[in-house]
């Protein structure tokens, strides 16, 4: 099946989904397009949602059929990846030390590098021990969503507590 292309306008700039066999392949940040011609697929307008809520501080996990591609590392990365709570982070040494290969953190910093579907995959969440660390895009992004993530929770806390 061919690839689908949606551009969608975020609070951190340009993001191209794409899609084969209806799930999410691809989402590239800080895209820079030229006649890119949007596809109405039912799993790029679901995902988009999902982008749309989750920039609204009302989505804190996605739940959207995935297609990853890339080595048995690569994807064991991602998956521990995933499972980082909204709003907090890790480490690359704590990855690696979850997917059993303590040694690797430096595998790990090239397999999010990697990534296909930031956000989606919160490789923002894995900081270095010493910053913020690398990015599949600026790092500026990596900053904002963290951020975001932290006082999106900040205020639903302080609105429980009203």
């Amino acid at each position: 099946m061919n690839t689908q292309n949606r551009l969608i306008i975020t609070p951190i700039g340009n993001i191209l989904l794409q899609a084969k066999d209806n799930k999410i392949c691809s989402l590239k940040l800080s895209y820079r397009y030229e006649n890119i011609a949007n596809d109405y697929s039912e799993i790029l307008l679901e995902t988009e949602k999902q982008l749309k809520e989750y920039f609204l501080g009302k989505r804190k996990n996605f739940n959207i059929p995935i297609l990853l591609e890339g080595t048995v590392f690569e994807k064991s990365v991602w998956q521990a990846t995933r499972k980082i709570t909204y709003g907090k982070t890790k480490t690359y040494q704590e990855i690696a030390r979850d997917i059993g290969k303590e040694k690797a953190f430096r595998a790990v910093g090239n397999a999010l590098g990697k990534n296909p579907l930031p956000i989606i995959i919160p490789c923002h969440r894995v900081v270095s021990k010493n910053g913020l660390g690398g990015f599949s895009a600026p790092i500026h992004i990596k900053h904002y969503l963290i951020e975001f993530e932290r006082k999106t929770l900040s205020i639903f806390d302080s609105i429980k507590n009203y």
